[in-house]
C-alpha cells in the first residue's frame, strides 16, 4: 500500500486537480495522468487510489518504460509453467495482483503496439489469459495510467493506438510544469524539508529565507518538482546554501542560452564551448592527460546541455535533435554514452 502523500501547491491548476480527484475517485473510470517528467503523476494516483473505496486493497505499480516488451507481458498477465523456457512454476500477472485494487500503468506511452493491443482487450472485456494457458481470467482493476508523451501525437505518427487512447482517457488530467506554477514552490519547499530533516538526520529551520526562495521561484525546474526533492536534499545534507544556490543561477544562466537559442535564428553554440563550472572539480588532474581532460569538460558540457533540452522538449528525442543540430541517431547514442535520464 503506497504512503498517502499530499498534493502539495496552492495554485489553480493545483485546486482544480484535487477537486477532480474527489469527483472520480469513486467512479472506477479509467484514469490517464499526463504532464512531464517530474510533475507528480504517481502522487496525483496514489491520491486517486486513497480518496476512493478501494484503499486498503491492493496498489501495484508497473514502469512499462523500464522492461523489455516479453518480460512487461509476463509481469502484466503472469504465466504457467512451461510457457517459455526457464517457466517453471505459476507465476502472478499485475493484473492478478491488482485485482479489487488499482493497477498504476506508468509510461503507457512505451507499451508497444501488440501489447496495447492486448491491454485494450482486457480493459473492454476484463479478461485475459496468463501466458500459456488457455483460460480467461476476470479482473476487477481499476487501471489509472501516466505518460510524459504527447500522445495525441503518437496517434498521428502510427505509435499509439487510438482506440487505447480513447479507452484509457475517460478521464484526463494533466499536471502543468513546475516553472508554470511558481507558487506552489514555498509550500513545496516546506512540505518537503520537514519530511527530510528526520530522513537525512539533520535539523534545519524549516524554511527558507526570501532571498533564496526567490531565486528557487525564478528558475525554469526543467526536472520539475523531482529536481527540487533532490535539490532540497542537497541543502539539508551539504548545509552550504550559497553553493547550492550558485548552482540554480548557473543552471539559469545556461538554460536562457539555450531557450534564446531555441526561439532566435541565432545558432545554437557547439556544446563542447558551453560553460562548464564544475571543470576544476576534476579530481587529480597530474593523473590526466590534456586530451583526457578535455574529453571530460566536453562530456560534462554535453550532458548538460542536452539533459535540459530533452526536458524543455518533453524527452521528444526528433525535437530536441533538430534544437541541437544533430541527427536524431547520434542524439541516442549521445543519451546512452552519458548515460541521461529523465530528471
Amino acid at each position: 500500500m503506497p504512503m498517502n502523500v499530499p498534493l502539495i501547491g496552492v495554485s489553480a491548476e493545483i485546486e482544480k486537480i484535487r477537486d477532480l480527484i474527489k469527483h472520480v475517485a469513486d467512479t472506477g473510470l479509467n484514469v490517464i495522468i499526463t504532464g512531464e517528467s517530474g510533475v507528480g503523476k504517481e502522487v496525483v494516483a496514489q491520491n486517486l487510489y486513497h480518496t476512493s473505496s478501494r484503499r486498503g486493497k491492493p496498489f501495484v505499480k508497473i514502469n512499462c518504460a523500464a522492461l523489455p516488451d516479453g518480460l512487461l507481458e509476463s509481469e502484466l498477465f503472469g504465466y504457467e509453467p512451461g510457457a517459455f523456457t526457464g517457466a517453471v512454476r505459476k507465476k502472478k500477472g499485475r493484473f492478478e495482483l491488482a485485482n479489487k485494487g488499482v493497477l498504476f500503468l506508468d509510461e503507457i506511452g512505451e507499451m508497444s503496439n501488440m501489447l496495447q493491443a492486448k491491454l485494450l482487450h482486457v480493459l473492454q472485456s476484463g479478461e485475459y489469459a496468463p501466458l500459456g494457458s488457455e483460460r480467461e481470467c476476470r479482473t476487477d482493476t481499476w487501471v489509472i495510467a501516466a505518460s510524459n508523451r504527447r500522445l495525441e501525437e503518437d496517434i498521428k505518427n502510427g505509435i499509439f493506438r487510438k482506440d487505447l487512447y480513447y479507452r484509457l482517457s475517460t478521464i484526463k488530467i494533466h499536471i502543468p510544469p513546475l516553472r508554470e506554477r511558481p507558487e506552489d514552490i514555498p509550500c513545496l519547499v516546506d512540505y518537503y524539508l520537514k519530511q527530510y530533516d528526520p530522513q537525512l538526520n539533520r535539523k534545519t529551520n524549516d524554511k527558507l529565507d526570501e532571498k533564496i526562495l526567490s531565486v528557487l521561484m525564478e528558475y525554469s525546474w526543467p526536472g520539475n518538482v523531482r529536481e527540487l526533492q533532490n535539490l532540497l536534499k542537497r541543502f539539508i545534507v551539504m548545509g552550504d546554501y550559497d553553493e547550492v544556490i550558485n548552482e540554480i543561477l548557473y543552471r539559469k544562466s545556461m538554460a536562457e542560452d539555450l531557450i534564446g537559442s531555441e526561439t532566435s535564428t541565432k545558432e545554437m553554440p557547439e556544446s563542447s564551448n558551453l560553460p562548464d563550472k564544475n571543470f576544476v572539480k576534476f579530481s587529480n588532474f597530474s593523473s590526466l592527460s590534456l586530451k583526457e581532460i578535455k574529453k571530460k569538460a566536453t562530456d560534462q558540457a554535453e550532458k548538460g546541455a542536452i539533459s535540459y533540452v530533452l526536458g524543455k522538449t518533453n524527452w521528444n528525442r526528433s525535437k530536441a535533435a533538430k534544437i541541437l543540430k544533430i541527427s536524431y541517431k547520434t542524439l541516442l547514442v549521445k543519451i546512452s554514452e552519458l548515460n541521461i535520464k529523465a530528471q
